[in-house]
């Protein structure tokens, strides 16, 4: 939007009525600011020259109302802030009477991609001026194949961390990734989910980098990597957006059986055990103690599942489906654990099956 009076605003509304998409090519239009994940700071434009009382009030909101900035009675209001922005955020001094609102937020990530808003009111709460200013947070990129024993996503920092540092890799659901605090990783505070490590003496070299095994499917995302003072106070914050190509097996629906294609060059020991599941986390196929086990598998799958024999000492473990149906279009994942239960390999495979249908009142019949 346009740093409008509220008299000017309302003669814009009532052009509106007018010639609507000619004011919203011209006149509403946002300024543009674009920053990268990692910088130290980026800086939100906002300046006027109409005089602004002393006893004004001046908020940044984000597009979802939360307080990211507060300046009123002379200062800012860091309590009223959100807390995703605290200790996150700036303003110049003497700013009313210099008319330069400009706000700079440190450490941008992926979640800062927003429209934000500067307003000021009056003491009574009238608006004396608002505008829009959208931010763009570039996100550095790494692909890797689901199969692949690791990936490394980059993170280093030239400042010189404090040794009571904690560093915080996190997902897009804020689950923690992994968690390195008082010179030692924290295993206990990661989700289950996640395979990681970092490297050693990560304080004192700034490389923060996290090597995730066997990523998957379910891995594709951003991952944000914080580091906190002792205080809690954020030091540093980047993101990093993986991707995982899957490879994909394509065919038709009808046939006698599919193939989903897993192998490994590891010596596989005799007590691991062998998992496949779908999407839904379902048991497809499972094989331990040197045989499967079909009573472990979800009842959709039964009767339709086949791995080679010898699978363990050729390292082959495909899995073969039969009669795969529109409904069989899934990812599916191999998983390999010890006997203790510890990952030592995973792969995804997407099946896409050819074929649609629909349904009458008595049979299926296929769409070519």
């Amino acid at each position: 939007m346009l740093d409008l009076h509220p008299v000017r605003e309302n003669v814009l509304r009532a052009a509106a009525a007018v010639c609507p998409t000619h004011l919203l090519l011209c006149c509403l239009s946002v300024p543009q600011v674009e920053g990268e994940s990692g910088e130290e700071s980026v800086l939100l434009p906002c300046r006027t020259s109409d005089y602004l009382p002393g006893d004004a009030r001046v908020e940044w909101m984000d597009r979802r109302d939360r307080k990211v900035h507060v300046f009123e009675k002379g200062s800012d209001q860091p309590e009223e802030q959100d807390q995703l922005f605290r200790t996150r955020t700036k303003m110049n001094e003497d700013l009313l009477r210099t008319g330069d609102l400009s706000l700079t937020l440190r450490y941008p990530t992926e979640r800062d991609r927003e429209i934000f808003t500067c307003r000021v009111y009056s003491k009574e709460g009238n608006i004396l001026m608002k505008k829009d200013v959208q931010l763009k947070v570039k996100v550095p990129q790494v692909e890797v194949e689901s199969g692949e024993e690791s990936v490394l996503l980059p993170c280093r920092t030239r400042d010189n961390l404090p040794g009571d540092a904690r560093v915080e890799w996190m997902d897009w659901f804020y689950r923690k990734v992994h968690v390195f605090e008082n010179g030692f990783d924290q295993p206990e505070e990661q989700n289950q989910l996640f395979r990681t490590k970092m490297n050693e003496d990560l304080l004192r070299t700034g490389d923060l980098s996290l090597t995730l095994r066997y990523p998957t499917d379910e891995d594709r995302g951003t991952f944000t990597c914080s580091v906190y003072s002792k205080e809690g106070n954020i030091l540093m914050k980047k993101d990093v957006q993986l991707k995982v190509k899957v490879p994909q097996v394509e065919v038709e629906s009808g046939v006698e059986s599919v193939l989903l294609p897993c192998r490994t060059r590891d010596n596989l020991p005799a007590d691991v055990r062998v998992e496949w599941k779908d999407r839904r986390n379902r048991k497809v196929h499972v094989f331990e103690k040197g045989s499967d086990q079909p009573e472990e598998q979800d009842k959709l799958y039964r009767t339709r599942t086949k791995m080679n024999e010898d699978l363990l000492r050729t390292g082959d473990l495909s899995l073969t489906l039969r009669y795969p149906t529109d409904g069989d279009r899934e990812i599916f994942t191999c998983s390999v654990y010890s006997k203790e239960g510890k990952i030592l390999m995973k792969k995804d495979v997407q099946l896409k099956v050819k074929g649609q249908w629909f349904k009458s009142d008595v049979v299926f019949y296929p769409i070519s």
